[in-house]
């Protein structure tokens, strides 16, 4: 039977994540992912495509405290659970939604590493975002993920990615929350419905990808190969594909090690031999 063999977490969207052994499942998905993010000026949220040096700020959370570090600069901390802090309107692709401004000496110090102007902002609990409700139902949220809150991969998926591109990549390139283990490659493709630790999971659209997998995250340096192979083996309708945005149907914990029961398939999503 599936299983989880690793669980993500990415507290600051964009940044480098880490991984867990167990987590609460809160109704925005693992508690605390995707809860912060960066933006420019114009309260348009940065990710590595504009600004790949992101990669390199890793993240931790320890004694109630979020931890950014990055290589030559002193680690920062911010309170788990902010209070207060200007509301400012942020852009998220095609979403407008209510963040919260983070300290500015935080800022100054993004602003250093990265070398561009960028606030630091967090979701609070007050506000919801609605994932598109073309694939999800009224009462779904997320908070500053691309659109869902959780995406699955498979190892298999990865591993045969690997054999036929001749590439060697790791699983952080494709930033999945959930990887599943002792399954065929891309069986994820073909779930719609799976329950893992008495939590019920919807997959209602796959993952398209952007540039972000090319980066590899200990350089931040581009490697064009990794999207050409994608568009030669995993590409539908022009663009390209790899994992499975899921939505969730209750909270609860995930932990490695959980089975994953599918309770129903279909067609495989994108339609890929």
């Amino acid at each position: 039977m599936p299983a989880i063999s690793q669980l993500y977490l990415y507290p600051v969207k964009s940044l480098a994540g880490f991984q867990v052994q167990q987590w609460p499942v809160d109704k925005t998905g693992l508690r605390y992912d995707r809860q912060w993010m960066l933006i420019d000026q114009q309260g348009q949220f940065l990710s590595q495509r504009r600004l790949p040096k992101m990669a390199l700020i890793t993240t931790r959370i320890e004694d109630q405290l979020l931890w950014l570090s990055a290589p030559g600069h002193q680690p920062v901390a911010i309170p788990l659970n902010p209070q207060g802090g200007d509301s400012i309107e942020v852009t998220i692709w095609h979403d407008q939604c209510l963040a919260r401004s983070v300290a500015s000496t935080i800022d100054d110090w993004l602003t250093e590493v990265l070398q561009h102007p960028c606030r630091l902002v967090y979701h609070p609990t007050d506000q919801i975002r609605q994932v598109d409700q073309n694939y999800a139902f009224a009462d779904d949220q997320t908070a500053f993920s691309d659109g869902f809150p959780f995406l699955i991969v498979s190892e298999a998926s990865l591993q045969a990615f690997n054999q036929h591109s001749g590439l060697a990549l790791a699983m952080e390139r494709f930033r999945p929350n959930i990887v599943v283990t002792d399954c065929e490659a891309y069986a994820e493709d073909q779930w719609r419905q799976i329950s893992i630790n008495g939590i019920g999971f919807r997959l209602p659209k796959p993952c398209s990808r952007c540039a972000v997998p090319a980066i590899d995250p200990q350089t931040a340096i581009s490697d064009k190969r990794v999207l050409s192979e994608l568009a030669r083996l995993r590409q539908w309708q022009h663009k390209v594909y790899f994992g499975q945005n899921a939505l969730h149907d209750a909270i609860g914990e995930l932990g490695v090690g959980n089975c994953v029961t599918v309770m129903t398939k279909a067609e495989p999503q994108p339609p890929i031999q």
